[in-house]
């Protein structure tokens, strides 16, 4: 039984190994939305591959707890020579028969067959299949779990990625504003209308906003590197994103917190996990106690035996053959109290696993209050920010234009442009940190936010 657990175990590995490597041939999507992120993650993350086979193990366990009612047999032979080279006769037994040979070699064989089968053992093999049993749902709801899991990080990467690319499409923005600056002072510059070091000044900040969009690039490129490693993509593969939401998606009603958290208990693989982890203390209460009552098993039995020099092989194969049939009965009476310890054991562990699966269900709801604050909160900061962006460009062309009639100096507007620099950032950041959160509470709540 347990070769064929490996057997079994090995081919189900091979066979995920064969589809990931097979994987390379799938036509793959030219851009990608959240919903194809997520299925190809599931489907190829080694992580989730490698809890799909914990699964397939499990259930061959309970396989192996279901086959410990069947009766066992067995067929047996054994041979023997034996040599007496200083005796010119002995006496040997064959079966219930005694043989007398005068020959100093003689050959022996023995050939049975026995079956045993298990009649009663206080019921702690129906208890170990129910064991075993949840055992397998405990794995399946592992996996489940394991593929929520990569579904989080996914949707966390993607939005990720969104930011920054955001983030990046500003900073070029920002640099055709510090260019244009630049090419208007070298005007200014020449017609006298401006000295060296305002123009120094200018060349600096365009300097500076193109380090930052290298260094924006940068994170984003990380950023994507992590979420071709999660959907087991080659590295130089070029991923790109479907998606490019709007500040009206970042502002959606957010579900009411009592909602997503009575969602998530019913939902959730680790609460449904925890549950059936109390289960499964009580029915191992009950295997220690099955160590108190008596066992009985049944055994039966065909043999038969052959001698050298005693007849016709298949005529002693007749006249030694034998059958037998038994019962055996064992009652525990003393064992050191280790089944007592084993009941007390199972009680504590039932404690602990109710203590964990309160822990469980607080650090849920907490999860979910956070959620729903920082969009809460990233909602406002995204209505101030728009304000504050309108006005910070409004501000910066105002001055721009002043400073081109000279109206303006330079340091008026390195500083209303920063400040557009800046409004601009900060309204990216509580867009995308809304539309994290809002994730993150649709995922909790059992869907997934389509972007």
């Amino acid at each position: 039984m347990k070769a064929i657990k490996v057997i079994l175990i090995a081919a189900a590995t091979f066979t995920a190994l064969t589809a990931a490597a097979d994987s390379t041939s799938v036509t793959l999507p030219t851009r990608w939305s959240l919903a194809e992120c997520v299925t190809r993650a599931k489907e190829q993350n080694v992580a989730v591959r490698q809890q799909r086979v914990k699964a397939q193990s499990a259930l061959l366990d309970t396989r192996d707890a279901r086959a410990a009612r069947l009766p066992e047999v067995s067929l047996s032979t054994q041979q023997s020579f034996t040599n007496r080279p200083f005796q010119s006769s002995s006496q040997m037994l064959s079966g219930s028969q005694v043989v007398s040979t005068g020959s100093k070699n003689s050959y022996m064989g023995n050939y049975g067959l026995s079956a045993s089968m298990p009649i009663y053992d206080g019921g702690k093999t129906g208890q170990n299949i129910k064991l075993a049993e949840l055992n397998s749902q405990i794995a399946t709801l592992n996996l489940a779990a394991q593929e929520l899991t990569v579904e989080e990080s996914v949707t966390k990467l993607y939005v990720q990625i969104l930011y920054a690319q955001e983030v990046v499409k500003q900073d070029s923005a920002q640099i055709d504003l510090s260019r244009a600056q630049v090419a208007r002072a070298k005007e200014l510059l020449k017609s006298g209308l401006l000295n060296r070091a305002d123009l120094s000044q200018l060349e600096s900040q365009h300097a500076t906003d193109c380090y930052q969009l290298t260094a924006d690039a940068t994170t984003l490129a990380d950023y994507r590197l992590q979420l071709k490693q999660l959907l087991e993509l080659d590295g130089d593969y070029d991923l790109q994103l479907a998606s490019m939401p709007s500040d009206a998606d970042a502002l959606a009603p957010l579900p009411a917190k009592a909602d997503v958290y009575a969602a998530a208990l019913s939902q959730r693989p680790e609460i449904q996990a925890g549950q059936l982890a109390v289960s499964k203390s009580d029915i191992s209460a009950k295997i220690a106690k099955a160590g108190m009552l008596p066992t009985v098993s049944l055994q039966a039995s065909s043999a038969t035996n052959t001698i050298s020099g005693s007849g016709a092989f298949f005529d002693q194969l007749k006249r030694q053959w034998n059958n037998s049939v038994g019962v055996t009965v064992s009652v525990p009476l003393y064992d050191g109290g280790k089944t007592k310890n084993a009941i007390a054991r199972a009680r504590l562990d039932r404690d602990s696993y109710e203590l964990n699966l309160l822990d469980t269900q607080k650090q849920l709801w907490k999860t979910i209050e956070n959620y729903w604050l920082q969009a809460h909160s990233s909602q406002q900061q995204l209505v101030a920010a728009q304000a504050q962006e309108k006005s910070a460009r409004t501000s910066y062309e105002l001055t721009s234009e002043q400073f081109r009639l000279g109206l303006k100096n330079i340091v008026e507007l390195v500083t209303d442009k920063t400040n557009l620099s800046k409004a601009a950032q900060q309204q990216i950041q509580a867009k995308y940190m809304a539309l994290l959160n809002i994730a993150m509470l649709h995922y909790y709540q059992g869907n997934q936010l389509s972007l």
